[in-house]
């Protein structure tokens, strides 16, 4: 029975909501991307007896059929070439974003306009670079987590594969202290608080999104809770927000803003389309990764790195009056 080519694996408690393809990072973080699109499109892959996509939310208790091709390690990369130089560049790129390095572990201060992953239509994203610089790592670094195309700061990455399952780990258990800094339209009231709100995916004429779940649709809702606090405000126009998410939705702090009447400035996907007359603020996304802090994978410590605010929330902050560095951010 060992032979057999297809393992069944129930989704834990501490997975539900997990997306299928950062489940797979975490208990096969072998896996690339590609190959993991090609075993989904092909079917290899599903989900309670069902086709699935890389995005697909988990449920507890849900069964994934995984094939041998994956839990064999030997067989998990079909294609044993090595990964494709990259420019001088890109190189430069990547070096330039890197905040924290150590054996284990790489911090990027990722960049606004770039995605993370691979997708239909996206040839440059920061896996294809870090891939590409196997050789500069000693090895193929592995994503952590994810921040949208739009969304700048830390972002973190395991360098091996000992790192990418510890770190997982402590993602899965919330260990990790998450610091965002957001510009957004109007003051919140009160000035701290607390967003709890199951969210649920939604397409529409702009793109996939999420919105607030509705009666009747708990059974795929995602429990999401995020805590604000006002920083500084522009009289009653617009506020400088620290948002702590607990939970790690897709779209999370971005809806969970605008379902307060408090869209994210930028954010046209959520209502965060600048309508006041502020011609010197850009109309891009007013969302940074400010501060991680978790344990270190190897028990040494802990990883605490702070992300410089980007050129356009930088200019933003000067047009407003606002001072960029006159706040710490607080655990």
């Amino acid at each position: 029975m060992s032979d057999r080519p297809l393992d069944t694996i129930a989704v834990a408690k501490d997975e539900d909501g997990l997306r299928l393809d950062r489940w797979f990072k975490i208990h096969y973080p072998d896996l690339t991307y590609g190959h993991l699109q090609k075993l989904l499109r092909s079917g290899q892959i599903r989900v309670a007896s069902k086709r699935a996509q890389s995005n697909t939310r988990l449920e507890k208790g849900q069964e994934i059929r995984v094939p041998r091709a994956v839990r064999e390690p030997a067989a998990a990369a079909p294609s044993l070439k090595p990964p494709p130089g990259l420019s001088k560049a890109d190189r430069r790129f990547i070096e330039d974003c890197i905040l924290y390095e150590d054996e284990a572990v790489l911090v990027l201060n990722k960049p606004f306009g770039i995605a993370v992953q691979g997708g239909t239509g996206t040839k440059r994203h920061i896996d294809g670079l870090l891939e590409g610089m196997s050789d500069r790592f000693g090895g193929r670094p592995r994503l952590v987590h994810r921040l949208d195309r739009d969304t700048t700061g830390v972002l973190l990455v395991a360098k091996t594969r000992d790192a990418a399952a510890k770190l997982g780990r402590i993602f899965q258990t919330r260990s990790a202290a998450k610091t965002y800094w957001a510009l957004v339209k109007g003051v919140p009231r009160p000035a701290q608080g607390k967003v709890e709100a199951a969210l649920v995916k939604a397409s529409g004429p702009d793109g996939d999104k999420v919105r607030k779940a509705q009666p009747g649709e708990q059974d795929r809702a995602m429990h999401a809770t995020t805590h604000y606090s006002v920083i500084e405000r522009v009289a009653n126009k617009m506020a400088w927000v620290s948002l702590k998410p607990v939970t790690g939705r897709q779209h999370q702090l971005r809806a969970h803003m605008a379902l307060i009447g408090h869209p994210i400035v930028g954010d046209a996907k959520y209502d965060g389309h600048l309508d006041l007359a502020q011609d010197e603020i850009e109309a891009k996304l007013h969302l940074h990764a400010r501060r991680l802090i978790l344990p270190h994978p190897d028990g040494s410590g802990k990883i605490d790195v702070t992300a410089p605010m980007p050129t356009h929330m930088l200019q933003t902050w000067a047009t407003l009056g606002l001072e960029a560095n006159r706040y710490e951010v607080s655990e």
